[in-house]
């Protein structure tokens, strides 16, 4: 257990884990529809209160699993209760607890009906999704990995939009699909250790033969990339996003999309990294048709919400990008642009949420012209969409900027082809912002729109502080991830041998 810092206190990290489902337990027993919108708040701002210190405490210099936890669960097939967090973790863990609140807030009053169940909802989702970031064992992972399935199925299909059936559908049968190759892969990999065992830790740097890497690499990629989703595993991703609340548009995109570039980081390159060295060509080549199909398919949108779920796919596609480049400036690059995506993706969907709820449309054209009435929505939401286009001094610039620095040192012509697709964030993005604010010359009446209330400026501001802070000093983040990563490109590069030959005369 030498990759294990063990916590010798109490059990903090469990216990932030937990507390969201505890209090979905005690949320069961309130009946007041406020008292249940103020108790779930209550809950998840405790959890991000209980999340802070890990930063603080956290050792950059080590790589080891930090706050770790080891309990035996099933000893007869060597099953443990494992958990912990590294360089990679930590950031999404901050991230999702940082972005709980704000669900809680955007769904004040969005949400009306059977406000006790959406509550518990969320509630569920935060422990599954802190859990997924912080198992150190396959079946605690792969549990936790299911369990986020069926609440968010639930939030689009009880809270969703007209056509929430065949989003909330569309959804699950299209992740239950990759987690099905994910549970294959486990299998396999339990079935080689000697002795058997789901330690996630001890896979690492076991030498695998290189058939068996092919296959359990290809089942891993099948369930990550539909989870990011690449193209052209996307298709799930924008009716989802249209029909699902608000909140759930945000835990969509800020937080289980990273999921599946998480396992990339996590599970591919360091368990199967010959097989990554070898694949990576077709991956970088898929990332870049993603970031331009992204970016085109954006461009031609009206609705609000399929124009950021379709940015999200060329975003994604950077982050995949930086990921294969098999470099430090590529791998810490996307996990800062994980981070980025997750605050600055989430609150556009707040700020589609907040029209949504003024004008009952998600079209530019209803929307059109609102600069002159409500100027601190405008003014949040250009910050927000110059974040979107990696505005310099913005934080998507910083990790933008790592994963094209990255692609050019190694591969010169992939990173030229994705140089478009940022150029395409900005014709979107400006586009979108241009027609809201100032709109034509035939704009509709708004002159009954309110703007920003107290309670959506206190959701915004938090979102709009790490996209400068980021921007500005980005020291502090990087230097959380710099030993990680560098353990994971040793892992790596132990397999850089003919493979990595056959990638780079595949890549020019």
């Amino acid at each position: 257990m030498d990759f294990l810092i063990i916590n010798e206190g109490l059990p903090w990290l469990s216990i932030l884990i937990f507390l969201p489902l505890a209090g979905a337990f005690i949320q069961i027993f309130i009946s007041n529809e406020n008292a249940s919108r103020y108790w779930t708040l209550f809950v998840t701002l405790v959890t991000a209160a209980i999340s802070l210190p890990f930063f603080n405490k956290f050792d950059p210099t080590t790589a080891q699993f930090q706050f770790a936890e080891h309990h035996a669960w099933i000893p007869s097939l060597n099953i443990n209760y494992t958990i912990g967090l590294d360089g990679i973790s930590l950031l999404l863990v901050l991230m999702t607890t940082l972005l709980m609140p704000l669900c809680v807030l955007a769904s004040w009053r969005y949400i009306s009906t059977r406000v006790r169940e959406f509550m518990i909802c969320l509630l569920i989702m935060e422990t599954a999704m802190l859990g997924v970031f912080a198992a150190l064992d396959f079946v605690l992972f792969y549990m936790l990995w299911e369990a986020m399935l069926i609440p968010m199925y639930l939030l689009i299909a009880v809270w969703g939009g007209p056509r929430k059936i065949y989003a909330s559908i569309k959804f699950f049968l299209y992740t239950l699909a990759g987690s099905v190759m994910l549970l294959v892969a486990i299998i396999a990999l339990y079935l080689t250790m000697e002795p058997h065992s789901f330690s996630i830790p001890e896979m690492m740097g076991q030498g695998y033969s290189a058939g068996f890497q092919m296959w359990v690499f290809l089942a891993f990629f099948l369930a990550f990339a539909i989870k990011v989703p690449m193209f052209p595993f996307h298709t799930w991703l924008p009716a989802a996003h249209v029909e699902a609340p608000t909140a759930g548009s945000v835990i969509l995109a800020s937080v289980l999309l990273k999921m599946g570039t998480y396992g990339f980081l996590r599970f591919c390159l360091p368990i199967t990294p010959e097989a990554t060295v070898t694949f990576m060509p077709y991956i970088l080549w898929l990332s870049v048709a993603g970031i331009l199909y992204g970016g085109f398919t954006a461009l031609a949108q009206s609705d609000m919400k399929k124009l950021i779920a379709y940015s999200s796919v060329g975003h994604m596609g950077f982050v995949t990008l930086g990921i294969f480049v098999l470099n430090t400036n590529g791998i810490e690059g996307a996990i800062l642009q994980m981070i980025n995506h997750g605050i600055t993706t989430g609150a556009l969907f707040l700020c589609v949420g907040m029209i949504y709820e003024r004008t009952h449309s998600r079209e530019l054209s209803s929307a059109a012209g609102i600069g002159k009435y409500m100027p601190w929505y405008v003014t949040f939401l250009a910050f927000f969409s110059l974040s979107s286009l990696a505005f310099p001094g913005t934080n998507s610039f910083v990790g933008e900027f790592l994963i094209l620095v990255g692609a050019f040192t190694k591969f010169k012509v992939v990173a030229a082809c994705a140089i478009p697709g940022a150029v395409l964030a900005a014709a979107y993005m400006l586009r979108m912002l241009q027609k809201i604010v100032w709109g034509g010359e035939n704009n509709p009446d708004h002159t009954g729109l309110k703007d920003l209330c107290w309670r959506e400026i206190i959701t915004l501001a938090p979102l709009l502080l790490f996209v400068f802070w980021i921007g500005l000093s980005p020291e502090p983040f990087m230097n959380v991830m710099h030993t990680t990563v560098s353990n994971l490109l040793e892992q790596v590069n132990g397999a850089m041998g003919e493979p990595a030959t056959v990638a780079r005369m595949m890549l020019p």
